[in-house]
């Protein structure tokens, strides 16, 4: 459990909180790259880390990400045109750059500077993979672009979604990290789910029901192992990177691709979830495509023209109950992703962890929460920045390996743990 103070410190993200802080030292998504798909298409509304913003790519395909509100009297930039290398408010034609510098003011007089005094906030927006990416920081600070291999692959090996989760953020990342559920809620997923089945990692989830926990230092974060009987006196380890702060990787399944995901607040109570999919040495096939758009693996289906997922807390989930009897989802909630949504979204906006009653496959858990709050109180009180800023611990795998019972699984995979452009990723 967690004292209410630690709890706080660790879920809230807004402007000038701790954790808020530590979050804008990092690179972090912002939006999905289809939500602004040619120059002078229309803004989009963002929020994260509570704060409300507007994207636009302007006429010379440069991304904008500065303040919603236009400085004159706060009416939405959302109403806006899109022109000539700028966002102009549709109330009174003020018009601003992806700088946030006002470019024109209509109703001054011709020869007055008053435009050049006034600038929205502003942050960059930069596209690396299927993403585009800000940095809501010190801009004297400001570290080396992303370097997950997801974003790195060509663009024929990787797939990105996106969903909106009603939930806290640390209480995603946490299902993020925990392997031991997936032996109860996606056992059914395991059997079926074409992005999953077919392995023989999916036989040692499902014969061995008590995985033991393991955590190992990374530079930037931690590596996860969960570890179960195999045959012959071996065992089977299925080990999660979590790169700070909120970047966890899902150990793979045979030549399946390889998943992962980004959690962002939006506010305290609400997440974007950024799944990925890639492999790193081949193209996704059309059917694996077509699986994770139709919401398999660990993506989401969700509403057209929206990033909600169909399956969501106003229609209970469309929870199916005979489905949930006959043994084809263990929680009769279709979809991995909203499988672990659902149970999360239960816990309410914020869990209150002085509740909880951890057990010892919550190390993984414990672990990373330890993990955040040493690195929020260490650039609160003494400006130390946290691990996972340097784009070099960006470039790990996850991975699933058979090991003897007396290898460690940290040395054993040292390896296999570090992104190697052209290598296969180490499977079962």
């Amino acid at each position: 459990m967690l004292k209410t103070e630690i709890n706080e410190l660790l879920t809230h993200t807004g402007p000038g909180t701790p954790m808020g802080e530590l979050f804008r030292r990092y690179w972090i998504p912002a939006l999905h790259a289809e939500e602004l798909p040619e120059n002078d298409c229309p803004p989009v509304r963002v929020k994260i880390l509570s704060e409300r913003l507007i994207a636009f790519r302007d006429s010379e395909g440069k991304y904008g990400l500065i303040d919603e509100f236009c400085a004159h009297r706060g009416v939405s930039l959302w109403f806006g045109r899109v022109e000539e290398r700028g966002i102009r408010c549709a109330y009174h034609g003020w018009k601003y750059d992806v700088t946030g510098q006002c470019l024109e003011v209509p109703s001054e007089p011709e020869n007055s500077n008053f435009c050049s005094k006034v600038r929205l906030t502003a942050y960059p927006l930069v596209k690396v993979g299927d993403i585009l990416w800000t940095y809501m920081g010190d801009r004297e600070q400001q570290p080396g672009l992303p370097e997950f291999e997801f974003a790195q692959v060509p663009a024929e090996q990787t797939y990105t979604s996106k969903r909106w989760q009603e939930s806290n953020w640390l209480q995603a990342l946490e299902g993020g990290i925990d392997s031991s559920h997936v032996s109860w809620l996606h056992s059914g997923g395991l059997k079926s789910d074409p992005l999953f089945k077919g392995t023989k990692g999916n036989e040692y989830n499902l014969n061995d029901l008590r995985p033991f926990f393991e955590v190992a230092e990374a530079d930037g974060g931690l590596f996860v192992g969960a570890r179960r009987n195999a045959e012959n006196g071996n065992y089977y380890w299925r080990i999660t990177p979590y790169v700070m702060p909120s970047f966890t990787l899902v150990p793979p399944r045979g030549d399946h691709p390889v998943h992962g995901h980004f959690w962002v607040p939006i506010d305290d109570e609400n997440t974007w979830v950024y799944t990925f999919d890639y492999h790193p040495t081949r193209s996704l096939t059309p059917e694996e495509r077509q699986a994770m758009i139709e919401g398999h693996g660990v993506h989401s289906r969700n509403i057209p023209g929206t990033y909600r997922p169909m399956e969501n807390k106003d229609v209970d989930y469309l929870i199916d109950r005979e489905a949930q009897k006959r043994g084809e989802t263990f929680s009769g909630v279709r979809g991995i992703a909203q499988q672990d949504a659902s149970l999360q979204e239960s816990m309410g906006p914020i869990v209150d962890r002085t509740k909880e009653r951890l057990v010892s496959s919550d190390t993984g858990i414990i672990k990373a929460r330890q993990k955040l709050r040493k690195a929020v109180e260490a650039l609160r009180d003494e400006g130390v920045m946290p691990p996972g800023v340097d784009p070099a611990h960006h470039r790990v795998r996850s991975a699933a390996i058979v090991l003897p019972q007396e290898q460690s699984f940290i040395e054993a995979c040292r390896d296999d743990l570090r992104a190697r452009p052209g290598v296969a990723h180490t499977s079962v």
